[in-house]
């Protein structure tokens, strides 16, 4: 089975505690914006001003099992715009599937832009494509697809059932996209793929990430998934991916693997832990864990670091809590914080988003 419910997983896994900010050697942390459900990539717009999508809360339902337990659909996902200060959501009732604390949310899960009025939001799944059936209207036309200014533009979902390019079991989780002139790629944490939607229409694979073996809980060795959750430009005109891994989570075994179209991907860096982002910043790369001791281990703590020559890490901080986007601009690293965290209803968002000196 596929591992695409990727921070329903953490949610249930880890048991929350949330950590204080402040300041540690790899530089000062500070909030730049809360109360928001779910926070999870993040991206600058042209004039300026920071994205995130929020995942959501889930909602009243109806409810589903699901492979980490129960989850209830609502219209709680969105997409805030924060500038100088302020926050604003400008696009509000998008899907999102929740447990009923509101955590470990399906929705919105990243941003992207090329140019002035073109937005880019990937909604994920989680699922069998086959599933959306079972959800309410909206649910269906939304989850699962890429999304332009709101309106759906490419079924992501859809062609995981029809193309697999993995040729696994279906299951589809748009997780993260990147916004090219003639096109944008999405990496398909459920398909174990990386996607190229053209700007004429239709959707095809630029390449699918390997199954390797990993010790169990048991010590007898299953397959684990790649997952891959995000995917970044970097200096050479190259697509880089990062990959949580699948179960069972093991600590180090996450890759981050540069492709070229038309080529096998290539591991670029390794040794990482449950990658949930991946961005370059001066020709430099940086990480994102999700859970920097692993899925598995009870600690929710997140790091953000950076990759030196010959692959040497550096952690930049580990004063983060589940994040679940990373954006740099001008020698600092933007995070959405407490991604997976729960949203009790009527309660304010519990996530955030925080600022990192690099």
């Amino acid at each position: 089975m596929k591992t695409s419910r990727i921070l329903l997983t953490a949610a249930t896994a880890l048991a929350v505690t949330l950590v204080p900010l402040g300041a540690e050697a790899g530089g000062k942390v500070s909030t730049v914006a809360g109360g928001l459900d779910s926070p999870r990539g993040l991206s600058f717009s042209p004039d300026g001003a920071l994205y995130v999508a929020e995942a959501g809360r889930g909602g009243a339902g109806p409810c589903m099992a699901g492979p980490e337990g129960e989850a209830c659909y609502g219209e709680s996902g969105a997409v805030t715009r924060i500038d100088h200060g302020q926050q604003t959501r400008v696009l509000s009732g998008l899907p999102s599937l929740a447990a009923r604390d509101g955590s470990g949310a399906i929705g919105p899960s990243d941003v992207s832009f090329l140019g002035k009025g073109n937005m880019y939001v990937t909604v994920g799944l989680g699922a069998n494509p086959a599933l959306r059936t079972n959800l309410p209207p909206k649910g269906q036309q939304f989850m699962g697809w890429l999304l332009r200014n709101g309106k759906p533009v490419a079924d992501i979902a859809g062609y995981e059932a029809t193309a697999n390019p993995d040729g696994g079991e279906p299951d589809s989780n748009p997780n993260s996209v990147l916004a090219l002139p003639g096109g944008r790629v999405v990496a398909d944490a459920g398909g174990n793929s990386l996607l190229w939607v053209p700007d004429k229409g239709g959707i095809h694979t630029i390449a699918t990430f390997p199954t390797r073996m990993a010790t169990g809980p048991d010590g007898s060795q299953i397959p684990m998934q790649s997952v891959p959750t995000s995917v970044a430009l970097g200096p050479d005109g190259a697509l880089y991916v990062g990959e949580l891994t699948g179960f069972p989570f093991p600590k180090g075994a996450a890759r981050v693997y540069r492709v070229v179209p038309g080529k096998a991907p290539q591991v670029y860096a390794e040794g990482f832990t449950n990658i949930i982002d991946i961005g370059f910043a001066h020709g430099k790369l940086y990480v994102l864990e999700i859970a920097h001791n692993g899925l598995l281990s009870g600690d929710p703590t997140g790091a953000l670091i950076q990759v030196g020559k010959n692959g040497a890490q550096h952690i930049v901080t580990q004063q983060l809590t589940m994040p679940g986007g990373l954006a740099l601009r001008d020698g600092k690293a933007y995070v959405s914080n407490c991604g997976a965290c729960p949203n009790p209803p009527g309660a304010p968002g519990s996530g955030s988003v925080v600022r990192v000196g690099l």
